[in-house]
């Protein structure tokens, strides 16, 4: 596998998303199903493993918490708070929320480092920048949680250059995490290039569109009903049908090139710049092993040019979140 830097750790070039193994498209799959990928992909060279308070609500932290604890010193551990399920109603039944108040905060990374069975995380990041919370608080306590050794490097998630910036005043920013593919480019405007400047890796997350770019999901009518891409306007059957017309000059350029669609999305991330990490998530161990062969497959500029001027801000149809969703987020719009 090849290598990049995050921060102060060398990481596999690509890392793993856990998240699908416990949340979000439709029903997950069983425990030892997820068990079996996390070590099939330490196998396969990934050393860089993501997850969050929020996926399943605690669960996925301890899928991941349980299955990697023996291979621990092996692996760069990322984790995420201030967005997390809370009892709200007091009824027990636990509901996402966006706190990013110091207290939360803590009680957020203490929670995850209970379920991940580690004494330090060493990338804990801001999943959500609460916006009646200022920055500098949340990355004062961020900080204080490095001081106490609860956490090695800090990261942020979904925020714009300048709310990065505001945060790397008050301490190094190691990793700023967003969505980053052909068909949401919004990071080009001016993340990608405060993350250079500033030192700060930049982990892409959804590298194949949430499957677009695999070229596999052509009928979104097929999706769980339980599954979050209904919820994004480009995954609506009529914004989705316009976008599979983007599809067969894609699947085209990825004959030629000689992969598959999934790997020449990702290889794409990897080109753009050596500062960016894909972070791929998957429930299927043909398509583990497929995206890590990402990292052997050269693109050439002209080819990066094409598929540029094929998927792009302008061509796709719809915004990648709800309007809802997107008020969440701290990103510059196209």
């Amino acid at each position: 596998m090849h290598q990049r830097k995050l921060g102060p750790f060398t990481v596999s070039a690509i890392g793993l998303g856990c998240m699908s193994l416990s949340y979000a498209y439709g029903v997950p799959p069983p425990v030892a199903h997820g068990e079996r990928m996390l070590l099939a992909a330490l196998d396969a060279g990934v050393t860089h493993f993501d997850t969050a308070a929020l996926y399943g609500y605690g669960a996925n932290e301890e899928l991941v918490g349980r299955v990697l604890k023996p291979h621990r010193q092996k692996i760069t551990l990322a984790s995420k708070g201030g967005m997390a399920g809370v009892d709200v109603a007091g009824d027990g039944k636990l509901v996402r929320v966006i706190d990013g108040r110091p207290a939360a905060i803590r009680k957020n990374c203490e929670d995850s480092l209970r379920r991940l069975q580690t004494d330090v995380i060493d990338l804990y990041y801001l999943h959500r920048f609460d916006k009646k919370v200022p920055i500098e608080e949340s990355v004062g306590e961020l900080s204080r949680l490095v001081e106490a050794g609860k956490v090695r490097t800090i990261g942020l998630s979904e925020v714009s250059a300048a709310t990065l910036r505001r945060a790397h005043a008050v301490h190094p920013i190691t990793a700023l995490q967003t969505e980053y593919s052909l068909w949401t480019r919004n990071p080009e405007i001016a993340v990608l290039q405060a993350c250079r400047e500033l030192g700060t890796a930049f982990v892409a997350f959804s590298p194949v569109a949430r499957a677009f770019l695999t070229g596999k999901l052509l009928d979104v009518g097929t999706l769980d009903a339980k599954d979050i891409r209904h919820g994004m306007p480009r995954f609506h059957p009529a914004n989705y049908a316009a976008n599979l017309k983007l599809l067969p000059a894609y699947l085209q350029v990825a004959r030629e090139v000689g992969c598959t669609p999934a790997q020449l999305a990702i290889a794409w991330l990897l080109h753009k710049a050596d500062h960016i990490i894909p972070l791929f998530g998957t429930t299927s161990l043909d398509h583990l092993h497929e995206d890590i062969e990402a990292a052997d497959v050269k693109l050439s500029p002209a080819v990066m040019a094409k598929l540029e001027g094929l998927i792009n801000q302008s061509t796709v149809v719809g915004p990648r979140y709800s309007a809802q969703s997107q008020s969440e987020v701290d990103t510059e719009m196209f």
